[in-house]
């Protein structure tokens, strides 16, 4: 069966992927259930905080360069494009390259609009952006609204396309259909792949599609040793970069949960191989990788000099840091795929692992021989105790938290590292997703970590004056899962 389907929308992780936000195991148990998909997705009787597919998905639409976006929704659904603005014109400017507006409008959907349709909105709103801002693209982000009240906005978008002259890219990415909201980052990147991707007219073989969040530029000065270009997908991209990344001669990540969908769609349509080696995070990842990208482009010798010389450059601070932080426990709270890529990070530094929460996870992969960052840990090292799957319930990894009492504690999220502060564990919040990628990265990441340790004295000191915001009952009760039900809960 087609991966692509050329439908409107894609279907959701839970029904295509056999997702799941419930679990509480061991990283190897995960890894022999998931062959046979017989965990369910699972939920909870009680949620502390959540997210939505429309935000993932705004991650993807509100990044590219002389697009805008116009959500159908209420005007709260469009309260974080400010972070949006501010983040991008940050890395850009890191990047050196010329910071960028987000250009967005909120349709408003009210209550009268629920029954009466608010597709008038919506096309007037399209016309106001073309007034204003004139942009290559537009893109469409529904929502919980104006999906319940049933909007065509496909007849919308095929009629305003033709009155305004340019493609109008609808994002299906209602969050009430899927409780992982991951599956946003797939109908972001299904709205790109039908209305704006091109076939190829020539391939370029020397271009390599990097799918990643903004983050630093860790992959050009690597892949450019090579004689490789990068071509970061889709922060800060231009129309035409997105329109050509059917010429690529493959596509990497930085993790599978962002881009499973739409590499295994550009190798299928397009021929664009997808990268099969985890991303180069961790000693043997990053060899791992850098040797399938030099098969794919011709280049074996070239990296195998590139690793070696690479390998010599770091090899005397890593022994460094592992005298400094080796033995040390690390738990680590993060999205799927990228929390094994943390893992694997902290285990080129001899730091030992005692636990990870991810925020979901994907039982399946779209293309079956695409890369799975579990199945490559937990098969190259071994079993991952105390492995919980929990989309973003901090009052759960606070008693996980309590009962392990790693020595360090790495979040990727923004407000779950101040958890670890208040518990009185030195914690590290991995913010940009490519800063600890490459041999270069396991320096990073050791260097921050030995510098967490040294704040032991004032973190175990903020905790003696918190007072958590839990009930004894629940500070007390013995099973963080209390509140869930199925995955492979009772």
């Amino acid at each position: 069966m087609s991966i692509f389907t050329g439908s409107p929308e894609v279907d959701v992780r839970e029904r295509r992927l056999h997702s799941i936000i419930v679990y509480n195991g061991t990283g190897r148990d995960l890894y022999e259930k998931a062959k046979s998909c017989s965990i369910n997705c699972g939920d909870r009787s009680f949620s502390q905080c959540a997210s939505c597919s429309e935000n993932t998905a705004m991650t993807i639409m509100a990044r590219t360069r002389d697009t805008a976006v116009v959500m159908h929704s209420p005007i709260g659904c469009c309260s974080s494009v400010i972070t949006y603005n501010i983040g991008i014109r940050g890395v850009a400017l890191a990047r050196k390259q010329e910071p960028f507006e987000v250009f967005t409008i909120c349709t408003n959907i009210q209550e009268k609009d629920t029954i009466f349709g608010a597709a008038e909105k919506l096309r007037e709103a399209l016309r106001e952006m073309e007034r204003r801002h004139h942009p290559r693209y537009t893109y469409i982000a529904t929502s919980c609204a104006s999906g319940i009240i049933g909007e065509d906005i496909e007849s919308i978008s095929d009629e305003m396309e033709e009155e305004l002259g340019h493609p109008i890219v609808p994002v299906y990415c209602e969050g009430f259909k899927s409780k992982i909201w991951s599956t946003g980052f797939d109908a972001g990147y299904h709205g790109i792949l039908r209305k704006i991707v091109k076939p190829p007219r020539k391939k370029q073989e020397d271009l390599i599609n990097v799918f990643a969040f903004e983050g630093t530029d860790t992959f050009s000065p690597v892949l450019s040793r090579l004689g490789l270009r990068t071509n970061y997908m889709v922060a800060l991209a231009s129309p035409q970069e997105l329109e050509t990344i059917s010429e690529a001669a493959c596509s990497t990540s930085i993790c599978e949960t962002l881009s499973l969908y739409v590499a295994s769609v550009l190798e299928e349509q397009y021929g664009v191989l997808e990268i099969k080696s985890p991303p180069p995070f961790g000693l043997d990842w990053t060899d791992a990788w850098l040797r399938t990208i030099g098969k794919i482009t011709g280049r074996e010798k070239q990296a195998e000099e590139l690793i070696a010389a690479e390998r010599e450059k770091y090899r005397g601070e890593i022994e460094d840091l592992r005298s400094k932080i080796g033995g040390k426990t690390l738990y680590v709270t993060a999205g799927d795929a990228f929390g094994h890529n943390l893992a694997n990070v902290a285990k080129s530094l001899d730091v030992r692992l005692i636990g990870i929460t991810s925020l979901h996870h994907d039982l399946q992969t779209d293309n079956p021989e695409s890369v799975n960052s579990m199945d490559a840990y937990v098969e190259s090292n071994g079993d991952i105790p105390n492995f919980s799957v929990c989309n973003l319930q901090p009052y759960m990894v606070v008693k996980i938290l309590k009962k392990l009492r790693p020595d360090f504690l790495i979040c990727r999220h923004n407000g779950m590292n101040a958890m670890g502060s208040k518990l009185g564990i030195p914690t590290l919040f991995e913010g940009d997703a490519n800063y600890s990628s490459f041999y270069k990265g396991i320096v990073n990441f050791g260097k921050r970590l030995y510098e967490a340790l040294l704040t032991r004295k004032l973190v175990e000191n903020v905790a003696r004056h918190v007072e958590l915001p839990y009930t004894d009952w629940w500070l007390e009760q013995d099973d963080p899962f209390y509140f869930t039900f199925g995955g492979n809960n009772p």
